[in-house]
């Protein structure tokens, strides 16, 4: 078995194969304790410590991975230029309190002859998958299943944590742990944000000091719909004005505005009438931003 640290003198054990991941685990088990898990793909920020800190909350050791999933990007995507900071990164999750990091290769993940893809609905079918982010993005979550039921058989932890800020991709992994009968109890945390309520993301680090100022107007704008929508305005008319108030921020494009329930599917009557849910994905420069929050 091949434990390292990386860099040298670092306290968190790093392995890098499965056999070696399934070792350490199997050793907690056969001690009696419980494992949660947070996926990522680094670059880590206090949005993805405080994913570490819900997991320690739940379980008696935690697993963090670091993996850049090639099979949820297109081909005109930044996979190739996403950021990679793996000694930083360990460096935070010892500092977090967590007992591993997992960092496979690509060849680990994916080796020589690999055939088989999830799918995780269909027009037929319907689902959290079938909108949004599943119709500006359509290789997006079949990659994110793929990968994330990988992890899951891999690590076979009790449970796993994921933030909120992903809000569709949560509502994805939560319908197939249960349409696959994975032994995996999934948790969201809410969404971590800097000091003017812009979402914490790896993203972020694209943006420029100019596009900064404007991406920082996401979170007010969305605060101002979701505040009228829970008044009973019309949905279709504040989204609309949301993605014109985004535009007129200085936004270059608006993929969507929506206002869900919180599944994902469609509120009767173009109003809302329970919990629900604002999502957004704008374009600024060359940075694609994603954001939600509550409704009602």
């Amino acid at each position: 078995m091949v434990i390292e640290t990386l860099p040298p003198g670092t306290d968190l054990p790093i392995v890098r194969t499965i056999a070696d991941l399934r070792a350490v685990v199997g050793a907690w088990r056969r001690q009696g304790l419980s494992v949660g898990f947070v996926p990522t793909m680094g670059a880590l920020h206090d949005g993805h410590l405080a994913l570490v800190a819900e997991a320690l909350t739940q379980a008696d050791r935690v697993v963090a991975s670091v993996f850049v999933n090639p099979t949820q990007f297109a081909a005109h995507e930044d996979l190739a230029t996403y950021p990679r900071r793996e000694a930083r990164d360990a460096e935070l999750l010892a500092g977090a309190g967590c007992h591993l990091l997992y960092a496979p290769s690509v060849e680990e993940m994916y080796p020589a002859g690999a055939v088989t893809r999830i799918t995780v609905g269909d027009a037929e079918a319907g689902g959290p998958s079938q909108t949004l982010e599943g119709a500006a993005r359509p290789q997006m979550f079949g990659g994110v299943a793929l990968v994330v039921t990988k992890l899951l058989n891999q690590v076979q932890p009790d449970v796993a944590v994921f933030g909120e800020k992903d809000w569709q991709q949560l509502a994805v992994i939560r319908r197939m742990v249960v349409d696959l009968d994975m032994p995996v109890r999934i948790v969201g945390v809410p969404t971590a944000r800097d000091g003017h309520g812009l979402a914490l993301s790896s993203r972020n680090g694209y943006l420029s000091e100019a596009e900064l100022e404007v991406a920082r107007q996401l979170n007010g704008i969305l605060a101002e719909t979701a505040i009228k929508a829970a008044g009973g305005a019309s949905i279709a008319a504040l989204e609309a004005e949301a993605a014109s108030a985004l535009l007129a921020a200085g936004f270059a494009r608006v993929d969507y505005v929506a206002i869900r329930r919180p599944d994902l599917s469609l509120f009767e009557n173009d109003c809302v009438d329970g919990p629900g849910r604002i999502l957004t994905a704008a374009v600024l420069g060359s940075t694609r931003l994603i954001d939600n929050m509550a409704v009602g």
